[in-house]
């Protein structure tokens, strides 16, 4: 007889609406004829998330990476030094990059993997011309301690806060993208609200946001040209599905809680976790857990993958070791939480006995 593989769980799931509200926004578009160009329900979808989460001058754009790079250019940042975090996606650093910018690494702190703060003024110089922090995994980094840096040095703040939808401090009374000069986010397909593809920046300074505005659509006002730009824009599709989603956001945290939870309940103290801030209303965008070693950590993965489970080593390698970077900047803490940590599947629809599941086989190995 044939071997029946187990159904696959990936590390992450995309939620997908009920597809006749999905088709409701569709035929609008059908009915209008406006595809893209900044479309009635871009227009709506931004207006829902700036009410949603109390922001001001939100803009929805193509991609988080491009979001970063448009945050960069809106603050005139062409050259010179950013001080970032090794630990996070390579776009953060892609983007850095691209904007002929130097990333200046800054290690990170253990408890919650984000930039340390007490190790950033020792990497400013006359060429640092900002701090692109992330607040990593939705964990919140130190937004007032970072502020009184920048303003003490005169940095702009630019966060990459692509993990931290639906995250807030304060009682939940105010949403990490409300910090720095401007936050970017995303909306891939991977995260808990996503646009399939899609990304967002919030602005500061409404004078910087009217000019990112113009940025995001080739530099140009009808025939009026202002300065060099890009397109980013969004197209009437995507913001169908952000529309379609928005409204389950609560729910999709709600159940990510839950799986979050049992695994806590079942692999306790057998592996290591993020501390717990007590001021973050937590998003539950995902679920990183450490290993003693990387030997471990790699006999584990090649349970699970046995059993047709697939966690991600996000995120590795660190950043400051990219082949293709000028130089090596030594990040000790980051290297070594990369080298270890994994995330566990995580989505909202995660039945609860294949959670039972994956923390069995962890442990067997443990």
């Amino acid at each position: 007889m044939p071997t029946v593989l187990k159904e696959k769980v990936n590390v992450t799931k995309s939620f997908i609406p009920p597809l006749d509200e999905y088709i409701y926004y569709v035929k609008q578009i059908y009915n209008n004829g406006l595809l893209t160009n900044q479309g009635p329900l871009l227009k709506k979808l931004e207006n829902q998330i700036c009410e949603k989460l109390h922001l001001n001058n939100f803009h929805f754009v193509t991609n988080g990476t491009i979001a970063l790079q448009l945050a960069l250019k809106a603050l005139d940042i062409c050259d010179g030094e950013i001080i970032t975090t090794p630990f996070s996606y390579v776009a953060t650093v892609s983007a850095i990059l691209w904007e002929r910018c130097k990333p200046v690494f800054v290690d990170i702190e253990p408890a919650n993997f984000t930039i340390d703060i007490a190790k950033i003024e020792e990497k400013i110089t006359s060429k640092t011309k900002a701090i692109m922090p992330v607040h990593i995994f939705g964990y919140a980094c130190d937004v007032k301690g970072i502020q009184k840096i920048a303003d003490r040095h005169n940095l702009k703040v630019i966060y990459d806060a692509a993990h931290c939808f639906g995250s807030s401090i304060g009682g939940g009374a105010m949403s990490l993208l409300n910090f720095g000069d401007i936050s970017t986010c995303s909306f891939h397909a991977t995260k808990l609200f996503h646009t399939i593809e899609g990304g967002g920046c919030i602005v500061k300074d409404k004078s910087i946001s009217d000019k990112l505005e113009l940025i995001k659509r080739f530099g140009h006002n009808g025939d009026k040209h202002y300065c060099l730009g890009i397109n980013a824009k969004q197209s009437e599709f995507h913001a169908a599905m952000g529309l379609s989603n928005l409204p389950y956001v609560e729910e999709i945290i709600k159940e990510r809680k839950r799986v979050c939870d049992l695994y806590d309940e079942l692999l306790g103290h057998f592996v290591q976790r993020p501390e717990k801030q007590k001021e973050l209303n937590y998003n539950y965008a995902y679920y990183p857990v450490i290993f003693k070693d990387e030997v471990q950590l790699l006999r584990v993965l090649e349970i699970l993958n046995k059993n047709n489970i697939f966690p991600r080593r996000y995120f590795y390698p660190s950043l400051n070791k990219l082949p293709y970077l000028d130089e090596y900047q030594p990040c000790p803490v980051s290297e070594d939480i990369c080298s270890r940590i994994a995330c566990l599947p995580l989505y909202s629809d995660l039945k609860s006995e294949k959670v039972a599941e994956i923390a069995k086989l962890i442990k067997e190995v443990l």
